[in-house]
């Protein structure tokens, strides 16, 4: 399992996305480009992950102010991304990662026990990268609770 840390480069990834679009980590990386909140998350439209997803529409705002993109990603399909992003209005990017490798290089996928059932994968996790395709900022197992927050104010402290 990949151990990422704050000051490594980014992996980078090309998805399909919502909206029949390919995004790769090289759209957003130069001196134009924009940072990237790249959150991973277990399933779509399930109760914490609503919440989370919903959490950044409701700041898109504050992150488009702060030059930064917000990408969703979990295992899930574009076309469970793209019904996911229609009931909830989400006005960003899920990405679908099926096989779950870009889970993998993120060092997220990982073995999950629920109630005694071993299985594996994504753990909830953000990464904040800057525009040269940094890591700045990781948050290995998010809550979601107050999690937007965290975020926001640490692309603020960044100049965001």
């Amino acid at each position: 399992m990949t151990t990422l840390e704050v000051g490594s480069k980014a992996p980078a990834f090309k998805l399909a996305a919502t909206d029949g679009k390919t995004i790769s980590l090289k759209d957003f990386a130069g001196p134009k480009g924009k940072n990237v909140v790249l959150y991973f998350y277990p399933r779509d439209d399930t109760p914490g992950c609503t919440k989370e997803a919903c959490g950044f529409r409701d700041e898109i705002g504050h992150f488009q102010s702060a030059d930064t993109v917000v990408l969703g990603v979990s295992t899930d399909t574009v076309e469970s991304h793209e019904k996911f992003t229609e009931k909830f209005s989400l006005p960003f990017p899920l990405l679908a990662d099926e096989d779950h490798a870009v889970a993998e290089k993120y060092g997220v996928w990982v073995e999950k026990n629920m109630y005694g059932k071993k299985s594996m994968g994504i753990q909830r996790a953000t990464f904040l990268i800057d525009k040269s395709g940094k890591i700045v900022a990781i948050w290995p197992r998010v809550k979601v609770e107050g999690h937007i927050e965290e975020v926001a104010e640490k692309l603020e402290e960044l100049g965001g």
